[in-house]
């Protein structure tokens, strides 16, 4: 392993452990996808804090195509980046902006399942689901998105997750859902749809899922993916609290400081 490689990703680990922002990373880790997706990698080796679940990034598809991807990928979420509807999120410069997304529980009979996960045989490994927020920004001084290489180097982007009311799983039309994330206070509103995501949600989870099965993954318990975001990424104008609405889901709350 190169030493730039191994330097690079302490840097990252201990910025992301310590909610520090660092100088940009190599961009050699940052303009290609499979090049970031090592450094991802050998990053969330190194973290030994109980992880919740994953994410997918990258789900819209005139992203996919302005930045000539084939696909979205994935990354970890952790724990302590996991909050309650409502809660309060310091915000920084690096700060890209806030996502409204859905989200699934998967149950833990998914590690034992044997072959791909399909559109046709995905419903028995969900348990829950959910309206969510994520913030997403950077452990580094910069600004904007270049290329996926620069948000999965980067953990994927993620800062917090904050989730709703949790509804047991059920069949609904998932990829034609009116969805609004707004802040009233700085007069900011922006509609979305869930048919933005990667066709839809469930098509989304589906692709982590088997993404997951692939590297071998085995949390051993209940798991929660988040499916990307069906407002793109909403630049926060404003501190206060951002309200998500997802039209047979519910709402989400995130109170940004």
């Amino acid at each position: 392993m190169s030493a730039l490689l191994e330097k690079t990703s302490n840097k990252l680990v201990k910025a992301f452990l310590k909610n520090k922002i660092i100088s940009p990373i190599p961009s050699k880790y940052t303009k290609k996808l499979n090049e970031a997706q090592k450094l991802r990698r050998l990053c969330e080796s190194k973290i030994k804090l109980p992880v919740i679940g994953f994410k997918a990034a990258g789900t819209g598809i005139p992203l996919i195509k302005k930045f000539k991807e084939k696909e979205p990928f994935y990354a970890t979420v952790y724990k302590k980046n996991f909050l309650k509807s409502g809660k309060s999120v310091k915000i920084n410069k690096a700060t890209l902006g806030i996502e409204l997304e859905v989200c699934y529980k998967v149950k833990k009979s998914y590690f034992s399942s044997k072959g791909s996960i399909t559109m046709k045989n995905i419903s028995k490994y969900i348990s829950h689901m959910a309206p969510c927020i994520e913030v997403v920004g950077y452990r580094q001084r910069k600004k904007g998105i270049t290329s996926f290489g620069d948000l999965c180097s980067d953990f994927g982007a993620n800062v917090k997750f904050l989730i709703g009311p949790v509804k047991k799983y059920k069949k609904i039309n998932i990829s034609n859902l009116k969805t609004n994330i707004s802040n009233k206070k700085v007069n900011q509103s922006v509609d979305g749809n869930t048919n933005t995501v990667y066709i839809n949600p469930i098509n989304s989870l589906r692709f982590v899922l088997n993404k997951v099965k692939k590297d071998k993954i085995n949390l051993n318990k209940d798991f929660w993916v988040f499916t990307g975001s069906s407002v793109g990424v909403v630049p926060i104008k404003g501190k206060g609290l951002y309200t998500g609405k997802i039209d047979k889901l519910g709402s989400v709350k995130a109170k940004i400081s």
